[in-house]
């Protein structure tokens, strides 16, 4: 039976990224997370084939006090316009949403849809997976707009307005931003007046991913500071797990996985944190 959700807080946080080291037998850091109070959220990246560390990695985050964001994340079609992707996603979620526990968000996928994608296709997609995702939880589903979770107009026409095309009252949408973050939509690097288009959808919105990484002339402070502002919630990336560097701590999974004791890693870490308020959206159910 599903998990029934009141409502739910996503307060501000960082993103984990654990399974590709050390078959995700890794070290989290959990006891200097917690002297850093404005991170209150995990958003945590699971490979298809990490379910049973997954579990470990939940169960830890949440009793270490983390709202808990878990992400279907299948490296090697990131971007991807094919919906049979996103359908083995959701099929994944309902052979082994019991297995993880309970208590979490569940992110459905990991940037799934391509710059290119229409809004119908990426809609039609989403409106099947959420449908076999629901056969096991009824609570919010984010969804990564599509274009690397940067194609802000897109997510709007497939969500927005008074009779959407993504059926599922249930949904909040997610955006990406770094500094390569591009919009094909409006042929132009990611602007704070793209956050306003999610907005404007009336549905929730967070900022699932952000950091200065990439070649490009997107703001990206400007942007998630814009985003701040109008009420989003916004995780970091990320605390480990990044394979070049943009972890806010040290030692890298990637160099020492089984670490048992870390340090912040500047200037990186205060990139990130800085953005961190406490705070965050509340997601009533529908």
């Amino acid at each position: 039976m599903p998990t029934p959700y009141l409502d739910t807080i996503i307060p501000n946080g960082v993103n984990l990224q654990p399974s590709y080291y050390n078959n995700g037998s890794v070290n989290f850091g959990w006891n200097l997370m917690q002297q850093f109070p404005s991170i209150q959220t995990v958003r945590i990246e699971i490979e298809p084939d990490k379910v049973a560390q997954a579990a470990r990695w939940i169960a830890e985050a949440s009793n270490n006090g983390y709202v808990v964001i878990a992400t279907y994340h299948k490296h090697t079609v990131l971007g991807t316009d094919n919906a049979g992707e996103l359908i083995a996603a959701a099929n994944w979620w309902k052979a082994n949403y019991q297995t993880l526990g309970t208590g979490f968000v569940v992110n459905l996928m990991n940037e799934w849809g391509s710059h290119n994608i229409s809004a119908q296709d990426y809609a039609d997609a989403y409106n099947q997976a959420l449908n076999i995702v629901r056969d096991v939880y009824d609570g919010p589903v984010i969804i990564d707009i599509p274009g690397w979770g940067q194609e802000t107009d897109t997510a709007a026409l497939a969500a927005g307005g008074f009779s959407p095309l993504i059926t599922d009252p249930l949904i909040i949408l997610s955006v990406h931003i770094y500094q390569s973050s591009w919009n094909s939509g409006t042929g132009k690097f990611l602007t704070p007046s793209d956050i306003d288009t999610l907005v404007n959808t009336g549905l929730p919105c967070i900022v699932g991913e952000f950091g200065p990484s990439g070649s490009g002339d997107c703001d990206w402070s400007a942007c998630v500071d814009y985003a701040i502002n109008q009420g989003l919630s916004v995780l970091g990336w990320c605390w480990n797990g990044d394979g070049e560097g943009n972890n806010m701590v040290s030692p890298s999974w990637k160099n020492q996985p089984t670490a048992t004791s870390f340090t912040v890693h500047n200037p990186y870490f205060q990139t990130i944190y800085e953005k961190l308020g406490l705070g965050g959206v509340s997601i009533p159910n529908v």
